[in-house]
């Protein structure tokens, strides 16, 4: 049970560092969508352009919860196991 707990910590851990280490890529992105978003007058391409975002964030949110369920179905199985 500790080693799960270690390695679901470790886990945590590196996913934290990447996203702290990502963070400076992520400040530039989102800057240059706000220049470009503040320049347009046209209100449907600023809706088009926040509907292509949610679109593109589904991927990465459908992999992360895969994941997440998949390592909660193997914890559960594990426990059960011992």
């Amino acid at each position: 049970m500790q080693s799960s707990w270690r390695r679901a910590l470790v886990l945590v851990v590196v996913a934290v560092a990447v996203v702290l280490l990502a963070n400076t890529y992520a400040g530039a992105q989102c800057s240059m969508c706000r220049t470009s978003l503040t320049s347009v007058t046209n209100s449907r391409f600023v809706r088009n352009f926040n509907i292509g975002v949610l679109v593109l964030l589904i991927p990465p949110v459908s992999i992360f919860c895969s994941i997440f369920i998949l390592l909660k179905r193997n914890g559960a199985a594990d426990g059960r196991r011992r």
